[in-house]
């Protein structure tokens, strides 16, 4: 039997365009999602997302059904946002040179204003202190952690999604935890040693 996923594929394989409109469809939010919590850039996520889907759109062929249509745009999503962020930091760093000759344009390190679609109003300060601490992990760490927290995926899914054993994923989540409570309570101690 045929899931929807499958039938996905076959129409997208087929060249079907209506094939392609419903994996947008049904997918767009959980690439956003990810994209979004590994930039924490709106404007980024949605550049990214629509990288994701050309991406999907020129390269379904290559899809062997291997894994589920979720792992591979989960994979291809993280390999966006990650790629995504080293051209950012290779063009900080041009910046800076810049500046040393006179071109003052330096962006900020993170985002002024950054909303999660998952975070409430009322969490929004603790979650903005909780993506900056993000920022500071090694990226396996951060995807995993973003993986199980943000998009609620199992460590068997993550480890799917990152290729990898179950082992390893459990192990970063472990060190992405150690980590996050080591920023932040540094974090806590300087807020409110200062009142």
């Amino acid at each position: 039997m045929v899931n929807q996923s499958e039938e996905l594929v076959i129409k997208l394989q087929q060249g079907d365009q209506s094939g392609f409109t419903a994996v947008v469809e049904l997918y767009k939010d959980m690439v956003y999602n990810t994209a979004v919590g590994i930039v924490q850039n709106a404007d980024d996520a949605d550049d990214i997302t629509q990288e994701v889907f050309v991406q999907v759109y020129l390269s379904i062929n290559t899809f062997k059904g291997e894994s589920k249509l979720s792992t591979w745009l989960y994979r291809i999503t993280i390999s966006k946002a990650l790629d995504h962020e080293k051209k950012k930091k290779r063009k900080k760093r041009f910046g800076f040179v810049q500046s040393i000759f006179g071109n003052q344009e330096n962006e900020s390190v993170y985002p002024v204003e950054f909303n999660h679609p998952g975070v409430q109003l009322e969490k929004k300060e603790k979650a903005s202190e909780l993506f900056k601490a993000l920022k500071q992990l090694p990226d396996k760490q951060r995807i995993a952690f973003t993986l199980h927290k943000l998009e609620g995926q199992s460590h068997q899914e993550i480890a799917e999604i990152m290729n990898t054993s179950l082992y390893a994923v459990e192990s970063l989540m472990g060190r992405a935890k150690n980590n996050l409570r080591k920023v932040l309570h540094n974090y806590y101690n300087e807020k409110f040693s200062d009142k």
